[in-house]
């Protein structure tokens, strides 16, 4: 079996700039999320952060990247506009991608998306969240239960500003009412999109395993798969054509 190969990508901020932060992640939250991924041993795992030449997404990365996981937040007009672009024809050429948490307002996102994704309800209060699993056969959602629960989140409320998903895995609820879409499936070229909500830099949400099955799950689902060759533009007839000159 061919390994896949898992790209985490990370602005890499918080942790640098913050305590509270660095103490839940010392290493970054894309070191978190790449060791417990590297327990997979299908997976082989590189990280890039933002403050990297090209962002840590050359051509060669992107090239040897089957999945690409995006975590951001205070940065995101930061990211080079032309290296959105290249993630993007990735994409449409079929690599995964999944987006986590804060990343809804990332360019990548809405550009893959079409819409403004940043318009969401928010409060970061650390209440509790419970994610119910609403497509309980569906691949990302392998070897859980009927939810997961979370003891402390950032609330994200509805409405979230993105079109409908092709598929919808979770839905979150939130310890003051409010419900979102957190777990939302996209086509998108041949390349699939899952949107996957927990993650806020403040509470050790990647290191609760069900957080890291669903991405380990994610990965999986998103991989290019084989497929027919497609073609665009114009293309010569199978078949002669019968066609009736103008007189």
């Amino acid at each position: 079996m061919v390994n896949l190969k898992v790209t985490v990508w990370n602005e890499y901020r918080h942790e640098r700039e913050d305590e509270k932060v660095a103490e839940i992640y010392p290493s970054g939250i894309h070191e978190a999320i790449g060791g417990y991924l590297a327990q997979d041993g299908t997976l082989e795992i590189r990280t890039a952060t933002l403050d990297e030449p090209e962002h840590g997404l050359t051509d060669e990365v992107l090239a040897d990247t089957d999945v690409l996981i995006w975590w951001g937040h205070v940065a995101h007009h930061e990211v080079r506009d032309d290296i959105v672009q290249k993630v993007r024809d990735r994409v449409l050429d079929g690599m995964g991608l999944i987006v986590l948490h804060s990343a809804h307002a990332s360019k990548i996102f809405e550009m893959l998306l079409g819409t403004h994704t940043g318009r969401l309800k928010w409060r970061e209060e650390g209440e509790k969240e419970r994610l119910w699993v609403v497509e309980p056969n569906h691949p990302i959602a392998a070897g859980l239960g009927e939810y997961i629960e979370l003891p402390q989140e950032e609330m994200y409320g509805e409405r979230f500003e993105i079109p409908a998903p092709d598929e919808l895995v979770f839905i979150s609820w939130f310890e003051g009412g409010e419900v979102f879409r957190s777990g939302c499936c996209y086509k998108r070229g041949k390349g699939k999109l899952f949107y996957f909500r927990p993650g806020h830099e403040s509470f050790p949400t990647y290191h609760h395993p069900d957080v890291i099955k669903v991405i380990a799950n994610a990965v999986h689902w998103a991989a290019p798969a084989a497929g027919s060759p497609v073609t665009y533009g114009r293309v010569e007839p199978l078949e002669p054509l019968k066609v009736m000159k103008h007189v």
